[in-house]
């Protein structure tokens, strides 16, 4: 698969940007609770339901599709001492991942569809806003479920509308869908309220950081929060008519 290089450049900025910026970690630890270098919706209370599904301990291995520059995953390791395993689209997210790396950590460039992994191998599979860039979604899920141990977890924070159309419900998203395709039982939580919450909150507190943000020169940043949260300017009905968002816990029995 191809780069789209307008998009890819734009990453390699933000996780530029993420890792220079003294405004946009101060905005992340009051928007979302912990600096994980958010560019969208998981704050510090969705991350710690992912605790619940790691068996603690260096012998349980843990994979984050999309990790960034890995901030999340460290928590988590942090938090369980388990073995973590990440990849990601950006060259600059994975740089600064393994530059930051601890024991028990790798990080390596990859796109969803291509990147491989052995069978088997990992306990916890998590995908954080990210399973919607995959071209081919039952593909996708597949791959992943081999990768997966027998009563291994798969956790997903998944959003419909703006990325991508929204759909009826959330049994009849392309992600469900591909879930079903692939024999996968799943358990779903509708959590679009919360998100458009949070997602008021982050647009107040980027107008607390709008002079930080100027003053370093990163007025661009600040102004694609904005972006990000007009939808939340909106009333709930409006927000909700155009946009999901739910958690999807996946328990693989082969």
């Amino acid at each position: 698969m191809k780069k789209d290089l307008l998009f890819y450049e734009a990453y390699e900025s933000f996780y530029k940007m993420s890792e220079n910026s003294n405004a946009f970690r101060a905005f992340c630890r009051d928007a979302f609770g912990e600096d994980f270098s958010q560019d969208g919706f998981s704050d510090v209370n969705q991350v710690n339901m992912i605790l619940s599904y790691i068996p603690h301990g260096d012998a349980t291995k843990v994979l984050d599709i999309g990790c960034g520059n890995g901030k999340m995953l460290k928590y988590l390791q942090k938090k369980t001492n388990c073995s973590i395993f990440g990849f990601d689209y950006s060259a600059n997210a994975i740089e600064a991942a393994k530059l930051d790396s601890t024991e028990n950590a790798e990080f390596q460039e990859g796109i969803i569809g291509e990147i491989e992994y052995p069978e088997d191998f990992f306990d916890t599979i998590i995908s954080m806003d990210t399973m919607y860039f995959a071209k081919d979604m039952q593909a996708f899920v597949g791959q992943i479920k081999r990768w997966l141990k027998r009563d291994g977890t798969i956790f997903v924070a998944y959003q419909e509308g703006d990325v991508m159309p929204k759909t009826q419900n959330k049994d009849s998203t392309v992600l469900a869908k591909a879930f079903k395709a692939n024999n996968l039982e799943y358990a779903v939580t509708d959590i679009t309220k919360q998100t458009y919450e949070m997602l008021k909150k982050k647009r107040l507190v980027a107008q607390k950081y709008k002079e930080e943000f100027i003053k370093e020169g990163n007025k661009e940043w600040f102004d694609m929060l904005i972006g990000q949260t007009d939808c939340a300017a909106e009333n709930y009905e409006h927000f909700s008519a155009e946009m999901a968002r739910y958690i999807y816990i996946v328990k693989n029995g082969k």
